[in-house]
């Protein structure tokens, strides 16, 4: 122990430390390719989905307020992608200013979500949002007639690339002996976004704004006593856990080059909160590993369920997809009695939950 102390606490390991991580990103991508392109892809994924857990993570983990209807603030950002970069109205910005007015748009939603709602709490207020969500992707279906503004169920198509520095992401190319395909382009810019997205949770979480959020989450009257404008803190939180996913959902629409309301289902927030809740509400880290685990395990699941069957019974016996999903979901079972707190809990969450007769 005395070892790993000394290696904590010493500035050139911390960097070492970093270093590696950094050189093991880097080279990720081309590892995966190896295995298969589909895998740099559902990397891709796994960072968009990363990107949503700390958003919602601002508004759940920070705040304590629970919201089911996180994913039409992805919604928001991927449509105002899609209609100001695509033939739908001939309308071709570059993404660099397309980004930011996702955001602003989806800040905006955030906002008149949080005003209305500014005096519930917990059941009520999931119920709320989680109507919010599926109010935005009813209207993405029908506001094709007599104006069509989204296309409706069809969704939008032939929505453009990101081009940076003359460089065409939707486009192979090669540098220094290296193929540099669509999907592993768009790794390294996501990577730099999400980079950008955690340095400012963690700048967030120990400002003041944090520390108000969490004597929100904690108790709302004794913050209101104390001075704290719980009303401005409460939309505060939900404009910015809103900008990005309005940041993430412009990301989404510029990869798959085609956006429909199926992509923003109810499913979408329940899995992007399951990933909050798993690696630890209120831990950026823990969130981070929550978003990973549940990206690529399901996938992983997905690749092995019927050959696993094959091997064993000669055959599949079961729909793979079925025994994908109640491993899942044993999974997330078993995780929720023996670590309730998540993976990687906050220092105040895991005091929450310890009980009284286990404190000294």
């Amino acid at each position: 122990m005395g070892t790993i102390g000394a290696l904590r606490s010493s500035p050139k390991a911390k960097w070492a430390g970093v270093a590696l991580v950094v050189m093991s990103l880097l080279v990720l991508p081309f590892a995966l390719a190896y295995v298969g392109t589909a895998w740099v892809r559902i990397t891709n994924f796994a960072i968009l989905f990363t990107m949503l857990a700390l958003g919602l993570n601002i508004v759940v983990g920070f705040a304590g307020l629970l919201d089911l209807g996180y994913i039409a603030f992805y919604a928001v950002g991927a449509y105002t992608y899609a209609l100001l970069a695509s033939p739908q109205f001939d309308i071709h910005w570059p993404w660099w200013a397309i980004l930011p007015i996702g955001a602003a748009i989806a800040c905006l939603f955030g906002i008149l979500l949080g005003t209305p709602t500014l005096k519930l709490r917990g059941d009520y207020l999931a119920i709320v949002t989680l109507g919010f969500g599926e109010i935005i992707r009813i209207f993405l279906n029908n506001l094709s007639d007599p104006f069509n503004l989204t296309n409706g169920p069809k969704g939008i198509w032939s929505i453009d690339s990101v081009h940076f520095m003359g460089i065409h992401f939707g486009v192979p190319s090669r540098f220094a002996g290296l193929d540099f395909s669509g999907t592993i382009k768009y790794y390294y810019f996501l990577l730099a976004i999400l980079a950008l997205v955690i340095v400012v949770n963690l700048r967030l979480q120990d400002s003041r704004i944090g520390r108000a959020w969490e004597a929100i989450r904690e108790d709302e009257l004794a913050a209101r006593s104390m001075g704290i404008n719980t009303r401005n803190m409460k939309l505060l939180a939900f404009a910015m856990g809103a900008s990005f996913g309005g940041v993430a959902g412009g990301m989404f629409s510029a990869m798959q080059n085609f956006i429909s309301p199926e992509s923003f289902v109810l499913t979408q927030s329940v899995m992007v909160l399951s990933m909050v809740v798993l690696g630890g509400m209120g831990n950026v880290w823990g969130v981070i590993l929550g978003a990973m685990l549940l990206t690529f395990v399901p996938e992983l699941l997905r690749y092995s369920v019927a050959p696993v069957q094959s091997w064993l019974f000669g055959r599949s016996i079961v729909d793979p997809e079925v025994i994908r999903m109640l491993l899942f979901g044993l999974t997330m079972v078993v995780m929720m009695l023996f670590r309730p707190a998540g993976l990687l809990p906050s220092a105040v969450r895991k005091r929450e939950l310890v009980a009284p007769e286990d404190v000294d």
